[in-house]
């Protein structure tokens, strides 16, 4: 599927100014490109291009914008008893099923922003507004416990590392492969780190291939038998 692709649900003079952004980017570079080109391609006026998008850099990133809205949507229609790391993990892949929609479109993306620098900048923008929403429904959970704040920022931030760790590693791969196979484990280990419910309170990485180097991470207080039972698990050790 190409940028110019209809997607249900969106406004197709919509596709057409993103497909042809698109194409003058890889002809011309981004930088070369100007709104004044992009609106003469798509055979539209200054005028429709600026309905849908505020700025060029936002053409490149068409769809964050309802994507946030989605994810706030979602923390905020979360059970009171929902477990919150859990919650943010799962909203989190919101924005993965986004990229894996179309993940030709979403790789050239990808290169396009690494050779911008100042769309960089505007990625990492991006970014900090998901994070600040995560962020924002644990502090709410959070609120009245002892460091709650620093909890919900410290977990925010690494769910949102974990994630895009694991999503740019897909992305460089161009897009091979099951997304959701290379970012679930990420985002399970944010959640063996931090969740309340997390299925043991001590996780022990497998040892790397030809190594003698076995990492444990345990929560806080873990007895040190179960420490070293992940330990032995991990080595093959009966």
């Amino acid at each position: 599927m190409s940028p110019g692709d209809l997607v249900e649900g969106k406004p197709p003079m919509r596709d057409a100014l993103v497909a042809a952004a698109f194409r003058l980017f890889l002809e011309r570079g981004y930088e070369q490109t100007t709104i004044d080109d992009i609106v003469a391609l798509a055979g539209v006026g200054r005028r429709s291009f600026f309905r849908y998008f505020p700025s060029k850099e936002d053409v490149v990133f068409p769809d964050h914008e309802r994507c946030l809205a989605d994810l706030t949507a979602h923390l905020a229609a979360s059970a009171p008893d929902a477990e919150p790391v859990r919650r943010v993990c799962d909203a989190v892949r919101m924005v993965l099923r986004m990229y894996a929609e179309n993940p030709a479109f979403s790789v050239q993306r990808y290169r396009l922003t690494m050779e911008v620098p100042g769309l960089r900048a505007y990625e990492l923008s991006v970014v900090w507004r998901y994070e600040r929403a995560l962020a924002a429904y644990l502090r709410a959970r959070f609120a009245g416990s002892r460091d709650g704040e620093l909890r919900a920022d410290v977990i925010a931030a690494a769910v949102v590392a974990a994630h895009n760790n694991a999503l740019r590693s897909w992305l460089r791969s161009d897009g091979a492969g099951d997304a959701g196979a290379a970012v679930g484990p990420a985002l399970d280990y944010v959640r063996a780190a931090f969740a309340a419910d997390a299925p043991a309170p001590a996780v022990a990485a497998a040892a790397r291939a030809g190594d003698d180097i076995v990492v444990v991470v345990a929560r806080r207080g873990a007895p040190m038998w179960r420490v070293v039972q992940e330990v032995e698990s991990a080595l093959g050790t009966p």
